[in-house]
């Protein structure tokens, strides 16, 4: 298999594989992703802290309210509403269930569903814990638009589930394309999704504004961490599967080995 055939991704990383070892490019991976995963999980931890001593930017969360109530209309409330529902336990079950086996069957791949079922396993884990733990409540009822919900607030579930879900395809579909702009349509479409769904939650009085911010920083960190590791995987895979076993002392990469990236993944 030649160069030219080798994933997308991977056919961008290997001009910059020739200059450097293979060791250097996992340090450099795991370095810049563990750069972002403690960015995130820090401005996380500061949200909570506010949260816990209910100042800093906790103090934003009834002003927001406030002023989202201002720009409520029957028509708005009723599109709110229905979006929203998307990013619940059953209708983001179903959704993230049909893309994910869409791309198993459409790409003849298991790293698809193994990666979702661990991305959803965390983030369900994140969304209880943290609603147990903190134990805060949900703004008051003649706040919020109807059907009402009556679990704890904080983290928006909501919000947590429909990042790391979209965040998490947008990925896996990146991955295999080749164009920029298409690239770029996924993360904006991600983007898009888990901003919308997080300013749903808001809009109706579900939670509290800094409910959905820690839903999305966790959201990201707990992505950042997935993608990481998975971009490591295949780095490793790479490795092993090169023909030239001196090559894997540290030497750079060839076509090859960068080649290797279609076994490694699927």
């Amino acid at each position: 298999m030649t160069y030219a055939r080798t994933r997308p991704g991977f056919r961008r990383l290997a001009p910059l594989t020739r200059y450097i070892s293979t060791h250097a490019v996992l340090a450099v991976t795991a370095s810049l992703g563990g750069l972002v995963i403690l960015g995130l999980t820090a401005a996380s931890a500061a949200v909570y802290d506010a949260v816990a001593e209910k100042d800093g930017i906790s103090s934003l969360d009834r002003p927001a309210l406030d002023h989202v109530i201002a720009w409520r209309t029957p028509l708005a409330n009723r599109i709110f509403t229905g979006f929203t529902h998307l990013g619940g336990p059953l209708l983001m079950t179903l959704i993230a269930s049909a893309v994910t086996l869409l791309m198993v069957f459409r790409w003849r791949s298991l790293t698809p569903l193994i990666l979702m079922i661990i991305a959803v396993a965390g983030s369900l884990t994140f969304t209880n814990v943290g609603k147990a733990i903190v134990g805060r409540a949900r703004p008051p009822l003649s706040d919020a638009v109807p059907p009402y919900e009556h679990a704890f607030s904080f983290p928006s579930g909501h919000t947590l589930n429909s990042t790391v879900i979209a965040g998490l395809v947008a990925y896996l579909v990146a991955i295999r394309l080749s164009s920029r702009l298409g690239v770029a349509l996924c993360v904006v479409l991600a983007a898009a999704w888990a901003a919308a769904m997080g300013f749903s939650r808001v809009f109706l009085g579900h939670h509290w504004l800094t409910d959905v911010i820690f839903a999305w920083l966790l959201g990201l960190a707990w992505l950042a961490l997935l993608i990481t590791a998975h971009r490591i995987f295949l780095a490793v895979r790479i490795v092993e599967t090169s023909p030239e076993p001196s090559q894997r002392a540290g030497q750079p990469f060839s076509s090859t080995r960068v080649s290797g990236v279609n076994r490694a993944e699927d």
